[in-house]
């Protein structure tokens, strides 16, 4: 992908903000700054009734995942279940279904082995003495972070599972990314995002 598909004025994303020049700096890719912001946007205009919008952004999203994204990236699920909710929006059952069985497909297969290999960057800590306890206790730190991502994607798991039997998902997720949201950029805030930019579906 060259630099002119990124452009703000066609994607919507400014890839020059203090933002997206911090995860730059961290090694993400373009695509990586875009994704996310892009699906931030489609939640955001699906939350406030613009369901033509969010249909809008979330085709974008989709296109960089699919040129873009490893076919095993938890992202291309994302895209998929919210690909369902809308199709569901609009009365096109079957589907929404299909991108349903797609998603819960994905998610299967790559959940496990994503989050396994999440590369955790190191979080700022308020005190040195903690800072010297991540560094002392850094494999069960990790560990720990692993387990606790892998019970979301659990919840994510049941909320496609839900959505694929027609019923609402017991839990919301978007409305937890607005909370949890790593605040540094590794793996961790893509499987996150991953995770939770997924619609909170009526």
């Amino acid at each position: 992908m060259t630099t002119n598909m990124f452009a703000p004025h066609i994607w919507g994303c400014d890839l020059g903000s203090p933002a997206a020049q911090v995860a730059r700096a961290a090694g993400w890719s373009r695509a990586d700054i875009l994704w996310e912001g892009l699906m931030e946007q489609v939640n955001e205009a699906w939350a406030r009734g613009d369901r033509s919008r969010a249909a809008t952004l979330l085709r974008r999203a989709h296109l960089v995942a699919r040129f873009v994204f490893h076919r095993n990236d938890l992202r291309r699920a994302t895209v998929d279940a919210n690909l369902g909710i809308l199709a569901k929006a609009a009365g096109r059952h079957g589907r929404a279904k299909a991108h349903f069985a797609k998603a819960a497909k994905q998610w299967d297969a790559n959940a496990t082995a994503s989050i396994g290999a999440m590369q955790i960057a190191p979080r700022a800590r308020s005190s040195l003495f903690h800072l010297r306890m991540e560094a002392l206790h850094r494999n069960t730190y990790h560990d720990n972070f692993r387990l606790r991502i892998g019970r979301i994607a659990d919840e994510v798991r049941g909320a496609i599972a839900a959505l694929e039997e027609g019923t609402k998902p017991e839990c919301r997720l978007y409305a937890r990314w607005i909370g949890e949201r790593p605040t540094v950029y590794d793996d961790t805030r893509k499987t996150m995002a991953a995770c939770l930019l997924i619609i909170d579906s009526d």
